[in-house]
């Protein structure tokens, strides 16, 4: 079973998934107990004071087809009456009942949203849905297109990536640590279903967040409204990190649990950014993680003390400008088996980068220019960072509109942003290098015509 954008949810077994995928056409079907769904119909009616089914299946992720079953029971329940009609839907509300029923179940619970799925078909589905695994240098080349990365590095990513496991980015500060994470997900450009929320032990785990799950322009036309077919989920977090984020929380204010990070995760990518920096130790993290990066899964708890398994079912990639040896010990990176260095570019990599951000920014840049840019840089900073060309043209266009003149990268202004630029600001150039110049320039790529845009690290 692998979901498309439009048409048709694509069947390929008749497992439990795939039946569970169709929009139910009872209650039964539905997978979670019969009391949760006619308590969220009655909730909902309490809310709306007065609706109509349409209305009720659109908050519900219910069709309307089953959601008129249930009011009809309901009806025969004396909790819900017909007003009239609007056309050929009918207005619904409350009786005293009926309000009562609701009341009592409003304290204790105020969810009034999407009916959950089952525990059991969320792990299925999400089985069917692993992540991609297999990439080659082809592969990595079309995903990072936007990025100057070198063979050499494809060559160590593209292995880390097929291997299991948490993958570990490595280096000094602004070398593109960051944005090669947040493209890993892009290996796999395929779309999955993420359930809007799953049911366990009566309780509701609200799991699709519009911060994380970016949804498909369409929907297939036979999908169950209680799933959305998404793009596969990247979640970054850097230091802000804690324990808590891990693990299922509960709020209080609608008595339902938010899926931490990792579960919202499923199917994609975690990136933990800046790691060490975070309260939650190095240590912490791989301590709470053994099971799950080792086995797949993950064990979450209700906070009345019913533990369950969930799908760990996560690429986890461990970006940090730290020296590894201060993060933990043999045992620590023995869990995480591979690890990438990622340093400083190359000065044809500067050189492209630099002439593509100018063109983009609409900074005029000539060969000279750049390689005396490049020089600077060097022996200001001691090696060469994707990051320099977009901040030296930022500040070269703030210049240029300071002084009231074209944003052009010469020396005096290259001068003058990397005087700022720098804490200790930048000394004229030595004798032996204004006297031979910045070095050979031909193979600097010059500004051209065509339109570019590009993504920097």
């Amino acid at each position: 079973m692998r979901p498309r954008a439009s048409g048709r949810v694509v069947v390929t077994s008749g497992t439990e998934s795939d039946k569970g995928l169709r929009p139910p056409k009872s209650t039964e079907d539905l997978g979670v107990p019969y009391a949760l769904v006619s308590d969220l119909v009655l909730r909902r009616c309490l809310l709306e004071g007065r609706t109509n089914v349409t209305g009720l299946s659109q908050a519900l992720a219910m069709t309307a087809g089953l959601v008129d079953k249930i009011v009809q029971e309901l009806r025969e329940k004396k909790e819900i009456e017909v007003l009239g009609m609007v056309g050929r839907d009918y207005t619904l509300a409350l009786t005293s009942l009926g309000q009562k029923h609701a009341t009592d179940r409003m304290a204790q619970s105020r969810y009034a949203g999407a009916c959950p799925v089952s525990l059991d078909l969320y792990r299925e589905v999400v089985a069917k849905q692993r992540l991609a695994v297999y990439v080659n240098r082809e592969i990595l080349k079309t995903a990072f297109s936007d990025l100057v990365i070198s063979d050499e590095l494809f060559d160590e990513l593209g292995p880390a990536l097929n291997a299991n496991g948490a993958m570990f980015l490595y280096g000094p500060p602004g070398t593109g640590k960051t944005s090669i994470a947040e493209r890993v997900v892009r290996i796999s450009p395929d779309l999955v279903l993420v359930p809007r929320a799953v049911e366990v032990d009566g309780q509701i785990i609200s799991v699709f967040d519009s911060t994380v799950h970016i949804p498909a322009d369409s929907q297939p036309d036979d999908l169950d409204p209680r799933w959305v077919l998404c793009h596969r989920p990247r979640v970054v977090v850097g230091g802000e990190l804690t324990a808590s984020m891990l693990d299922l929380s509960f709020d209080r204010t609608s008595g339902v649990y938010l899926a931490p990070l990792q579960m919202k995760a499923n199917n994609g990518v975690m990136i933990i950014d800046d790691f060490g920096r975070q309260v939650l130790t190095p240590d912490q993290l791989l301590n709470r993680w053994i099971v799950p990066l080792d086995r797949r899964v993950d064990y979450l708890s209700l906070n009345y003390g019913v533990n369950f398994e969930v799908p760990f079912d996560v690429k986890v990639v461990l970006s940090t400008n730290l020296d590894p040896s201060d993060l933990g010990d043999e045992a620590f990176f023995r869990r995480i088996q591979t690890k990438i260095y990622v340093g400083a570019i190359s000065e044809d990599a500067f050189d492209w980068i630099l002439a593509r951000v100018a063109h983009a920014m609409g900074v005029g840049c000539d060969g000279e220019s750049a390689a005396y840019l490049r020089m600077l840089c060097i022996r200001e900073g001691g090696d060469l960072r994707p990051y320099l060309p977009a901040d030296v043209c930022k500040l070269v266009k703030a210049l240029a509109l300071y002084e009231g003149v074209a944003p052009v990268l010469d020396r005096h202004s290259i001068d003058r942003v990397l005087s700022l630029y720098y804490t200790n600001g930048v000394s004229a150039p030595g004798a032996d290098e204004a006297m031979n110049g910045p070095g050979p320039v031909d193979a600097v790529p010059v500004v051209g015509e065509q339109s570019t845009q590009v993504s920097t690290f």
